[in-house]
C-alpha cells in the first residue's frame, strides 16, 4: 500500500487543494468523498488557486462516478447515481435540470443538463426531453434538478412537471424512473418520498 492509499478522502482532498491546514478541517466533514467536497468549496473560494483546484477535483471526482455508473445497473447503485448528481448539481446559483438516459438494462448512455433557468425556476418542456429520449435510443430516463435555496423539498410544480414527463414519456414505452432533487449536497428522491 503507497502513502497516498493511507489516507482519508479528506486528507487526500487537502493535498489535492495544498491549503495549509485543509486536511485537518475537512476530516470532520464525513459523508461520501462527493459530499465532502461539495462542503469543502465554500470555506477556501477568497483564493482563486484553491478554487480552481477545488473545481477540479470536483471535475475528476464527477467524471469518474458517470463512469462507473456507465459500468452497471443504475438501478443497482443508487448511491453512485446520488454523488453523480450532488456532485454535477450541487453549488449552483441558478437552477439546472438534468437528465439520465439509460437503455434497456437501465446503464447510463449518457447524461445532459437540458435546461437552465434562473435562482427560483427552470422552464422545461416535457416534449424535449422525451425528443432526446428517442434521439440517444433511450428506455428510460432519470430527472433531476437543483434548488439553488438549499431546501430540497419537492414543490407542487415538481410535482405536477414529473407527472407531465411520465405521462408525454409513457406514450412512446420510455420509463421515468426518479425524479431527484438536490439542494446543499441533500439528495431527495421522488420514489423514495412515494411521489412516483
Amino acid at each position: 500500500m503507497n502513502e497516498m492509499q493511507c489516507l482519508s478522502d479528506a486528507e487526500l482532498l487537502g493535498v489535492v487543494v495544498g491549503v495549509s491546514g485543509a486536511r485537518k478541517s475537512l476530516q470532520g466533514a464525513g459523508g461520501s468523498l462527493a459530499r465532502l467536497l461539495h462542503e469543502s468549496v465554500a470555506p477556501y473560494d477568497v483564493n482563486p488557486k484553491v478554487q480552481t483546484r477545488l473545481q477540479a477535483a470536483k471535475e475528476l471526482i464527477r467524471r469518474s462516478l458517470a463512469e462507473s455508473m456507465r459500468d452497471r445497473d443504475a438501478m443497482t447503485s443508487p448511491e453512485a447515481v446520488r454523488d453523480y448528481l450532488r456532485v454535477s448539481l450541487s453549488g449552483r446559483s441558478r437552477e439546472v435540470f438534468l437528465v439520465i438516459f439509460l437503455d434497456a438494462q437501465n446503464r447510463v448512455l449518457r447524461a445532459e443538463e437540458l435546461f437552465q433557468g434562473t435562482l427560483t425556476q427552470t422552464p422545461v418542456y416535457p416534449r424535449e426531453i422525451v425528443r432526446r429520449a428517442l434521439e440517444v435510443n433511450a428506455a428510460a430516463v432519470i430527472l433531476a434538478h437543483n434548488h439553488p435555496s438549499g431546501v430540497a423539498e419537492p414543490s407542487r410544480a415538481d410535482e405536477s412537471l414529473t407527472q407531465a414527463v411520465r405521462t408525454a414519456a409513457a406514450v412512446l414505452d420510455i420509463k421515468v424512473l426518479d425524479h431527484f432533487i438536490v439542494a446543499e449536497g441533500n439528495v431527495v428522491s421522488f420514489v423514495e418520498r412515494g411521489l412516483m
